[in-house]
């Protein structure tokens, strides 16, 4: 039997968190980086802040503001379509038992089909935020949270 050499695992970094992460042009093939993202010199020097300082600087900027924006136009639509389609099944179920009840197929009915359907969507939906994070807004919060973690960094200098 062969006695194989054993290699060490390499060191877990501690000081940065994303450090395998891409910060600029992940996942662009062309190597642009999408509009809304942060800019930054590597030679200017970062003024010194307190985190609390840096925190409300990154919120306050316009990156930031389109994440959220994003954000925001997906969710709020979603959540109110998902809510109403909910209601409309609850209000159908109390109120128009007769329509409910009626046959589609066999034994199966219509509130056993729009049962099946409430889970369906949340599937769907679930699955659809997911896809929005990823192409339209994992990318700006990474740019953010590195250039986050590059300016408190450059305060613990």
């Amino acid at each position: 039997m062969e006695k194989r050499e054993r290699h060490e695992p390499a060191a877990a970094r501690i000081d940065d968190p994303w450090y395998d992460a891409l910060a600029s042009g992940w996942g662009e093939l062309d190597g642009t980086v999408p509009a809304f993202a942060p800019q930054r010199r590597a030679a200017e020097p970062v003024p010194e802040h307190t985190a609390a300082e840096i925190y409300l600087e990154v919120q306050r900027s316009a990156a930031f503001q389109e994440v959220r924006a994003r954000y925001r136009r997906f969710v709020v639509p979603a959540a109110l379509g998902f809510l109403g389609w909910y209601l409309a099944y609850v209000v159908a179920a109390t109120t128009a038992p007769g329509l409910m009840s009626r046959q589609v197929a066999g034994a199966v009915n219509v509130a056993m089909v729009a049962g099946l359907g409430q889970f369906l969507s949340t599937f769907l939906l679930t699955w659809a935020y997911a896809r929005h994070a990823r192409l339209r807004r994992d990318r700006a919060a990474l740019e953010l949270r590195w250039d986050t973690q590059e300016m408190t960094r450059g305060m613990a200098r």
